[in-house]
């Protein structure tokens, strides 16, 4: 059974539900917008540390899809489950606070880069930015692991026979989010050209780390490489 927002705003606590008891419940609500986290922290707490506990106080084991931006970014070498977070940004700092609100029977997620073909992400973004522009500004200096939404639904059905705890979850590969575009353009067919920027020059609000890439150093189910991961968005676009 799937709750939308409309079912269940999870800044309330959880509503009687219909039916059997849930076995797993995955937890994929969110404050999402990494900028206006830093208008409206409050907000933002409410939605990732709140309702998660409101999630949590169903008694039901869960995964919490948390993120990348718990860390600073100036670790040199990939984000492993056991580097201490440090986030940059109010966001990233009520995802960390989410994280512990899920309690003991969590599998908690850390991704990073998550694109797919429905909803706002990156690669829907460019793909409707090419379509005006023939030059698209993107930052060179933050590194990620795209990852694919699709492949982390098959990577957290593996995840379930794990026990519960901190586990890093992302795409093989890593890309700036420059050369992430670029790909896609390629990918696509699209003659739209990426000029590079710095993160300075962006200026956004909330500061992201400089090197967001994850990976495992536990028995963690392998994802493909982004490349693959894009490949699959854009056939399921077109």
């Amino acid at each position: 059974m799937a709750l939308s927002h409309a079912d269940w705003d999870v800044t309330h606590p959880p509503p009687e539900l219909v039916g059997p008891d849930p076995e797993l419940v995955l937890h994929a609500a969110a404050w999402t917008d990494v900028d206006g986290a830093e208008a409206d922290p409050q907000e933002a707490a409410a939605v990732n540390v709140g309702g998660t506990r409101h999630v949590a106080e169903l008694g039901t084991p869960l995964v919490y899809y948390s993120t990348d931006y718990v860390f600073d970014g100036r670790k040199i070498e990939p984000y492993v489950e056991s580097d201490a977070p440090n986030p940059l940004s109010a966001y990233g700092r009520t995802k960390l606070y989410g994280e512990g609100a899920a309690g003991e029977q969590a599998w908690i997620v850390r991704s990073s880069g998550l694109f797919g073909p429905t909803g706002k992400n990156f690669v829907r973004t460019m793909l409707d930015l090419a379509r005006d522009r023939a030059e698209i500004a993107v930052v060179a200096d933050q590194r990620t692991a795209p990852t694919y939404v699709g492949h982390l639904a098959a990577a957290t059905r593996e995840l379930l026979d794990r026990p519960f705890g901190v586990w890093h979850l992302a795409a093989a590969g890593h890309a700036t989010w420059a050369e992430f575009a670029q790909a896609i353009f390629e990918e696509a067919g699209l003659a739209a050209r990426v000029r590079r920027i710095s993160s300075a020059e962006l200026g956004r609000a909330a500061q992201r780390p400089a090197n967001a890439v994850l990976r495992s150093e536990k028995d963690a189910p392998t994802l493909p490489h982004w490349r693959e991961g894009l490949r699959e968005c854009l056939r399921r676009l077109a």
